[in-house]
């Protein structure tokens, strides 16, 4: 049984993985030219006017935000269209039939937008070296919080998919509210430079938590306190990770 679970995990991983390593011009070089874009426009040209930021330069404080953006954007868009496109194409239904635990699914579909945003948040690094050099605080904080972000909001666009009617479907929440909050998420700025009302209404906004929980494993500095930020990412990956197999066990958009 294990390893018939093992063999199913792998294969819809794998599957996944050439997926979007098949189209790499349109999965992977884009991200890297949108990054390279922003570290020459707000890193070197507006950063170069700005001067420090919480000790840093404005280039060194903006890099972990656009890598956690990247990450966020792609480990979404990534399971979101892939099971979308599984579930138009009626492919889904067997996964579904098969002998295998609806986890499986879920952990291969997963597994693929964790892949992709580790890939991306590699290649956004790798561009970044190019402009700036990079400190690191605490690697472990870094690897951990990347990871639990990838599996967060790859989780988010599968819940996004399996409610989907239509490809329009799978492109409003990117559109209208995950681009918003990830821009306000103080990727481009320190939560210490608004007034304090709205360091408060900034508080609720979750991706704070993400943008500064990395930010501190490079920079070793974060504007909301480091812990707390890993404990609410475990506890929304909890809770996401429960609606997503609850939905995949009743079938919701899947079974009419």
């Amino acid at each position: 049984m294990a390893n018939r679970n093992f063999v199913a995990l792998r294969t819809i991983w794998i599957k996944e993985c050439t997926r979007f390593l098949r189209i790499w011009v349109q999965t992977l070089l884009p991200p890297a030219i949108t990054m390279s874009l922003y570290f020459v426009i707000f890193g070197n040209l507006i950063g170069s006017r700005i001067g420090q930021m919480g000790g840093f330069s404005y280039m060194e404080f903006i890099v972990p935000g656009l890598i956690m953006m990247a990450v966020i954007t792609n480990s979404y868009s990534n399971v979101c269209s892939s099971f979308y496109s599984a579930k138009f194409q009626h492919n889904i239904e067997e996964m579904l039939v098969a002998p295998v635990p609806n986890w499986v699914i879920i952990a291969g579909f997963v597994g693929g937008g964790v892949a992709r945003a580790l890939l991306i948040g590699i290649i956004v690094t790798s561009v970044s070296l190019f402009f700036v050099d990079i400190k690191i605080h605490n690697l472990a904080f870094i690897i951990i919080t990347l990871i639990l972000t990838a599996v967060l909001f790859a989780t988010a666009g599968l819940i996004n998919a399996i409610f989907a009617n239509s490809f329009d479907d799978i492109s409003i929440i990117p559109t209208f509210i995950l681009t918003p909050l990830t821009y306000l998420g103080g990727v481009f700025y320190s939560l210490s430079m608004l007034p304090e009302l709205w360091q408060w209404v900034s508080k609720a906004n979750p991706i704070v938590y993400m943008v500064n929980g990395f930010r501190y494993g490079f920079l070793g500095v974060s504007d909301v306190n480091q812990y707390v930020s890993l404990g609410l990412l475990i506890g929304f990956n909890v809770i996401l990770l429960s609606v997503a197999y609850s939905l995949i066990n009743r079938g919701v958009g899947i079974r009419s």
